[in-house]
């Protein structure tokens, strides 16, 4: 596993070079494959600092803040050094295949925030807060605050997890998850209303 030093390597020449210069797709085939094949952290180095900038900017066009871009450029680029051994150079290039793996992590914050938002509208706003002074509302607050949100969840009971997972996760009716989970709408509902209850003494109890 790459350690913190080759992360802050990597982060260093691409900070004093700046956006690195055309790298040519079969020398970034090359790199990665030596990623891949000898967990060489010179090579990852370059493609760090080749494409970590270029993530960012794109990250950026996506929506996010430049904080919150840089942040998941470099959880992109961490998914590579890991992930390495899974490019197939006969089916896509190695920036396509890079920038994918940005697209689909930046999919994946988009819909934890549509379900921590969802869970907010049917809690109060400053359980989900610290009792620390305001702050102004940075990625790393929000981050926080999807923190205490899933521990909390965690220590719901089973059956209300799934009920609160299907609906506001995966944002079925009442009506189907009563046919997915074979229980009465009833049972459903109540269910539903215990886990919130509960929800909310767990975050409660948290600041």
């Amino acid at each position: 596993m790459v350690d913190l030093a080759t992360r802050h390597e990597a982060k260093r020449r691409s900070d004093s070079r700046g956006v690195s210069d055309t790298l040519p797709p079969e020398e970034a085939v090359a790199l990665l494959c030596r990623v891949a094949a000898e967990a060489d952290r010179a090579a990852f180095a370059t493609l760090f600092a080749h494409f970590a900038p270029r993530l960012k900017t794109y990250l950026m066009r996506l929506g996010l803040p430049s904080a919150g871009a840089e942040e998941l450029a470099q959880e992109t680029m961490l998914t590579v050094w890991r992930q390495a051994a899974q490019f197939d150079p006969a089916s896509t290039g190695v920036a396509g295949w890079i920038f994918t793996i940005a697209r689909n992590r930046r999919l994946d914050a988009a819909r934890r925030d549509q379900v921590r938002s969802r869970l907010r509208d049917h809690l109060d706003p400053a359980q989900l807060e610290t009792s620390a002074p305001p702050v102004a509302d940075t990625a790393l607050d929000e981050a926080e605050r999807g923190a205490r949100l899933h521990q909390a969840l965690r220590h719901l009971p089973a059956d209300q997890l799934e009920v609160l997972r299907l609906s506001f996760f995966d944002e079925r009716p009442h009506a189907e998850i009563e046919r997915a989970l074979g229980i009465p709408l009833g049972t459903v509902k109540s269910r539903l209303r215990l886990g919130m209850m509960r929800l909310r003494k767990l975050l409660d109890d948290m600041q």
